[in-house]
């Protein structure tokens, strides 16, 4: 699995093993906070704010719109008016990202948002924003608007998420991070439920 670079990637060993004459099979696991799907905590930018482990579940459960945003390599405010949000509290957009998750290591050129756009979800309600690769900013930012002005205001980030065999509409989401106290984000299970 991709993991974004300089974070720590995911580690599965054995612990105990059946084979090897345990009781049980156990595993350890070694991994950050930020591997593969998961949610960002508005903690994840700003000490003091609110952890993972805080998180309102009904924002992470609820109505969902998936948006469709190809061909570009940032989605901006033009692409979000065009689609019509107005109204939307889980926004999740479905980009060239989704065909990245079949190679195996990371794509410093993935679809992320603009600055712009960040704001304009602000505006318009949105509570929970996730995207189909690693992280809704682009590779490299120096001053991180975007999770600033989402995660500021207490917009729930959802990344990592694949939309690939996903089509545009409306769904129920359900997104469970792990409970992780003081938590700055955590892996997350995430499904759409077809309405």
């Amino acid at each position: 699995m991709p993991f974004f670079p300089g974070d720590p990637g995911a580690q599965i060993a054995p612990y105990k093993q059946i084979s090897r004459g345990d009781i049980a099979n156990i595993s350890e696991l070694s991994l950050g906070s930020h591997t593969g799907t998961h949610v960002d905590a508005p903690h994840h930018f700003a000490d003091g704010q609110m952890t993972v482990d805080r998180l309102p579940l009904d924002v992470l459960m609820g109505p969902a719109r998936v948006v469709e945003v190809v061909g570009v390599s940032s989605v901006s405010r033009d692409h979000l008016e065009q689609a019509g949000i107005e109204g939307v509290t889980r926004l999740l957009l479905k980009t060239d990202n989704s065909r990245l998750w079949s190679l195996p290591d990371f794509t410093e050129g993935y679809v992320s948002l603009d600055g712009e756009a960040a704001r304009y979800l602000v505006e318009t309600g949105v509570r929970l924003v996730g995207i189909d690769y690693l992280s809704v900013e682009r590779f490299r930012s120096k001053s991180y608007p975007v999770h600033n002005a989402l995660l500021g205001v207490g917009v729930i980030v959802l990344e990592g998420i694949n939309l690939e065999v996903v089509d545009p509409g409306n769904y129920d989401l359900v997104c469970l991070p792990l409970k992780i106290r003081d938590g700055d984000g955590a892996p997350a299970r995430a499904i759409l439920i077809e309405t």
